[in-house]
């Protein structure tokens, strides 16, 4: 039988909390990005070599890979609130550590702690959000965190931009890491007042065999592919790649059985879920493709410096920002044609703006471009996610939370791993980046296809309280 979910919280002030949690989500997205404009100052100031600073820089986004989907089930374990609080403190403490780190071994070793304190808070606030949001208050509170997860990247390449050029106090990179300091110390002074009790699951446990299988397969599929391109291909990083898909495989076939699994799979059981999810990881992996390479093309083709190339994305910001918090205003006919719309508004705003602004940067034409382009990419995703959040049984949150938070993630480093490549092999730039943005576009068609056969083409409401499939007990 389906596990009673205790209902909302009330008298919950949603709107404090809610800013609680996305100022959590705002502190992880920005450092997995912001690090990248300081990478060559960091190089400088610890006489780094090269691979140390690639740990540095990857080290953040292959810890946070491979521990989300666990770091959500311990969600269900201990509460989501106190497993959010517990994952703030944890990366705000190895923030400091970042900030004061002697040496490049030091930094490393902190970096992964940071994210290890990340892949614990950030899947709860997807998961608190569809606990204690109901209806179009859920819909809004999904487009604010939509709007924070993906601008949370191109943000911290600006913030971090400011900071190495303000060189502030004299402390060269390091207020990129001790700027999380204050912020994280004041959400935790509040975030116990604000965010309610999470229920505990007394019957839940953590599933030992799925955790090591999991962790196996993730690692083998992400450390190739964020390594393997600058080493070369070799041959290990097929190897690795092979391995972890059969290792993906027998994860699968592990939950199916499990007692208590560690991901639920009657959460992408479904009508409209998996090709949902599907849609949702695509657009994300375009988008950091498309921002990694035309920054790339900005610096090295045109000159800009790293903080202008990252303040060429604010249209693109606005655009996002502003279809993400005007979407649920919208009839509900326009609302399910978005997520269709919004991957082909995305690409074609991408490769117009490539093929008449790649040689020369024309603000008039950019800034429309860019705008049409983020409002794509908002569309999107926001009420895509919205909609497959509604299929899913509320005692599933914790499942499509992990879900929604890794394949992001995989999405990034495999697109950034094979069209990055592409970028880099072509004869120029900008050859590069008509190329990435060609397979963007085919890649993006591929997304409304996906998100057509998750909206329009699923029909039936949205989750009833009724269950395909009765859990094995």
């Amino acid at each position: 039988m389906i596990s009673p979910v205790s209902p909302p919280v009330t008298g919950v002030r949603r709107g404090p909390m809610l800013a609680v949690l996305l100022t959590g989500q705002v502190m992880a997205s920005m450092d997995g990005s912001i690090v990248s404009v300081a990478a060559q100052t960091i190089r400088e100031d610890l006489h780094a070599g090269g691979t140390a600073i690639q740990l540095v820089v990857s080290g953040y986004l292959l810890t946070v890979g491979v521990l989300l989907v666990t770091c959500a089930r311990i969600g269900d374990l201990v509460g989501q609130r106190r497993a959010f609080l517990l994952g703030l403190g944890w990366f705000t403490g190895a923030s400091l550590l970042c900030g004061l780190a002697p040496d490049v071994g030091v930094l490393v070793l902190a970096r992964v702690a940071q994210a290890a304190g990340a892949a614990l808070l950030t899947p709860q606030i997807f998961a608190l959000i569809q606990t204690h949001w109901q209806g179009e208050a859920r819909r809004r509170a999904i487009g604010l965190y939509s709007m924070v997860l993906a601008l949370g990247v191109a943000l911290g390449q600006v913030v971090g931009g400011l900071v190495v050029s303000a060189d502030l106090l004299g402390l060269s990179w390091r207020p990129v890491f001790l700027i999380n300091i204050p912020i994280g110390v004041l959400a935790l002074a509040v975030g116990p007042r604000l965010l309610p009790p999470s229920p505990v699951d007394a019957r839940a446990r953590l599933d030992p065999g799925g955790v090591v299988i999991l962790t196996a397969a993730m690692a083998a599929i992400t450390v190739p592919l964020i390594f393997g391109p600058d080493l070369g291909r070799p041959l290990w990083m097929w190897i690795s790649l092979a391995c972890g898909a059969a290792l993906s495989a027998v994860f699968v076939r592990h939950e199916s059985r499990a007692r208590h699994p560690l991901l639920d799979l009657a959460s992408v059981r479904p009508r409209g879920v998996r090709p949902g999810l599907a849609a949702c990881w695509i657009v994300m992996g375009c988008y950091t493709v498309f921002l990694l390479t035309l920054t790339l093309h900005l610096q090295t083709a045109l000159g800009y410096s790293p903080l202008w190339a990252g303040l060429a994305f604010v249209p693109y910001a606005l655009g996002f920002g502003a279809l993400s918090l005007s979407w649920t205003r919208y009839p509900r006919g326009l609302q399910r044609v978005l997520p269709v719309a919004g991957p082909v508004a995305f690409a074609a705003g991408a490769g117009l703006l490539v093929l008449l602004c790649r040689d020369e940067w024309r603000p008039d034409l950019a800034v429309p471009l860019l705008l049409l382009a983020g409002g794509g990419h908002a569309a999107g995703y926001s009420p895509l996610i919205a909609r497959v959040t509604t299929l899913v049984e509320p005692r599933l949150a914790s499942a499509i939370s992990a879900l929604n938070a890794t394949g992001p993630v995989l999405a990034g480093v495999t697109a950034v791993a094979g069209l990055g490549s592409v970028y880099f092999a072509a004869p120029s730039s900008a050859d590069g980046l008509l190329r990435v943005v060609g397979a963007v576009a085919a890649l993006l068609v591929g997304a409304a296809l996906c998100a057509g056969r998750a909206t329009l083409g699923s029909g039936g409401p949205a989750f009833t309280g009724g269950s395909r499939r009765r859990r094995r007990t």
